[in-house]
């Protein structure tokens, strides 16, 4: 999955922000408001950003009217996901990077790990 720019990953958290507080689908003027306080953009910019995220296929889209409503295609999760693994597809020693990692989560983030990793092995280990 294709990096984001910093304007691009601001108007993809507000989008993420839309889907998990339930609101569906935003259009161009949502998201400029939803950006009026912490950012002073014209309304052009955030349109032209939506389009270029549409473009990278990090949002989907559709009309309403005269104007599109877009929706992202992935969550924040799976996005971050991407990048991860990315970043251990860069390493020349994944298990080395793995262990390293792991080394540096928090215990409560290792608790998530390894609970993750027993649900994923009670489930390989059941008889088909």
């Amino acid at each position: 999955m294709k990096g984001l720019g910093e304007l691009e990953r601001t108007v993809m958290e507000v989008l993420w922000a839309r889907e998990d507080a339930g609101g569906g689908a935003a259009t161009a003027r949502d998201v400029s408001r939803a950006l009026a306080g912490d950012r002073d953009l014209a309304h052009t910019t955030v349109m032209t950003v939506l389009d270029r995220l549409a473009k990278k296929d990090f949002l989907q889209r559709e009309r309403d009217g005269r104007a599109w409503r877009y929706r992202p295609v992935a969550s924040r999760e799976r996005y971050v996901t991407e990048l991860m693994l990315g970043a251990l597809d860069e390493t020349g020693d994944r298990g080395a990077a793995l262990v390293h990692f792991v080394r540096s989560v928090s215990e409560d983030e290792a608790a998530v790990i390894a609970r993750a990793l027993g649900e994923l092995t009670s489930v390989k280990e059941r008889p088909a």
